[in-house]
């Protein structure tokens, strides 16, 4: 239902809007403070359907990766060397524009190294990698200015997996909630106004505005910057598909000896210690179509397999207990470049981060914010 605005209200916050920015999370935050250092006295809007900023930016797992050694193999089979290299370059700029805007310890920013896990049945793919990593480090040594991947004895205990991991050392791991508070933080010093519970329901280009209708109002703006990600295609024609990712939380477990950041079975599975306790997310690969959704929620099919891995995997004779489950939305799609582009003389989008909002998202906010 649509609110009656005050004329104070309509003056204050609605009224000469140079910049509206569609999504709170990084890449709208990091975009709406880029176009403050560009425009200093423009008048600036983020628009965020959610209570708190929605999709992935505070449901993820707080993963500083530019890939483990299977996905870059993977990704090596589908794109070229050049490919590859300019996106994990990317993920690497990006964490580093990340710290540098925020800093470490405001994010809570810790260098425990990232470790590739293989099941006991992943031969195949175990050898593979193991054979290829002088090729990966060759390839990716520009990026990184050493060789980032080396094997790792299996000194976490895990059970039915590979005695031998593959580990990045230069992968961290943050706290998505401290990284969150901080860019709204930032946002809101800099004198650009956060409207929550607005969902955008359409927008229309009429001159030289564009012409915007929510659930709440509807508004003008010279500029509309759309930074929403897994759910883009609600507002824009490309190429972007929801994924959703389920994840869980244990209880704070005694003298738990894990740290770092872990993916398993190719990546569709990834774990981590946070406060004496286990994060696990994934599981889209048992239903990629139910998962391919823009409905928040969890199913029994992921939950019970999530727990199966911590019982039999990660946590092997270990009491825990699980304290929250909740899910995410990424934005996924053919390519593995997130779409930054603009749309028409005064609408500009930057979305489809396939997985790696902690890594490209200020990148990608930065480069949208450039555009207009």
């Amino acid at each position: 239902m649509s609110m009656d605005l005050s004329y104070w209200e309509y003056k204050t916050w609605l009224s000469h809007i140079d910049f509206t920015v569609v999504g709170s999370g990084i890449v709208g935050l990091t975009s709406a403070l880029r176009l403050r250092e560009r425009f200093p006295e423009a008048k600036i809007l983020v628009l965020e359907k959610g209570t708190l900023p929605q999709g992935a930016s505070t449901k993820n797992a707080g993963f500083a990766c530019f890939g483990s050694i299977s996905e870059i193999l993977a990704d090596l089979s589908q794109h070229s060397e050049e490919e590859v290299l300019d996106l994990v370059q990317m993920r690497w700029d990006g964490i580093q524009v990340l710290r540098s805007n925020l800093g470490d310890s405001l994010i809570d920013l810790r260098n425990y190294g990232g470790h590739e896990v293989f099941l006991e049945s992943q031969n195949e793919l175990y050898e593979r990698c193991l054979a290829n990593i002088d090729k990966v480090n060759d390839l990716l040594e520009p990026v990184f200015r050493q060789r980032p991947f080396a094997e790792q004895t299996n000194v976490f205990k895990f059970k039915k997996v590979k005695q031998n991991y593959i580990t990045n050392s230069l992968e961290a791991q943050l706290d998505t909630g401290k990284l969150m508070q901080q860019l709204l933080r930032r946002t809101r010093e800099a004198g650009i106004s956060i409207l929550n519970s607005v969902a955008v329901g359409g927008f229309e280009e009429t001159g030289s505005k564009v012409a915007i209708k929510t659930d709440q109002f509807e508004l003008e703006t010279q500029n509309l910057l759309i930074a929403t990600n897994g759910f883009a295609s609600q507002l824009v024609q490309a190429d972007i598909r929801p994924a959703r990712a389920q994840v869980l939380i244990t209880k704070p477990i005694g003298k738990l000896h894990i740290k770092g950041t872990f993916h398993l079975d190719e990546g569709y599975y990834y774990f981590r210690n946070i406060d004496q306790r286990i994060l696990l997310g994934g599981g889209r690969n048992l239903d990629f179509e139910g998962e391919e959704t823009m409905d928040f929620g969890k199913t029994k099919l992921i939950q019970n397999q999530l727990e199966t891995m911590l019982h039999e995997i990660i946590l092997p004779g270990v009491p825990f207990a699980v304290e929250r489950r909740w899910s995410g939305i990424m934005g996924t799609g053919p390519q593995k470049r997130p779409v930054i582009k603009q749309l028409s003389d005064h609408i500009y989008c930057g979305v489809r981060l396939g997985g790696m909002g902690v890594a490209i998202g200020s990148l990608v906010g930065k480069a949208l914010a450039d555009l207009a």
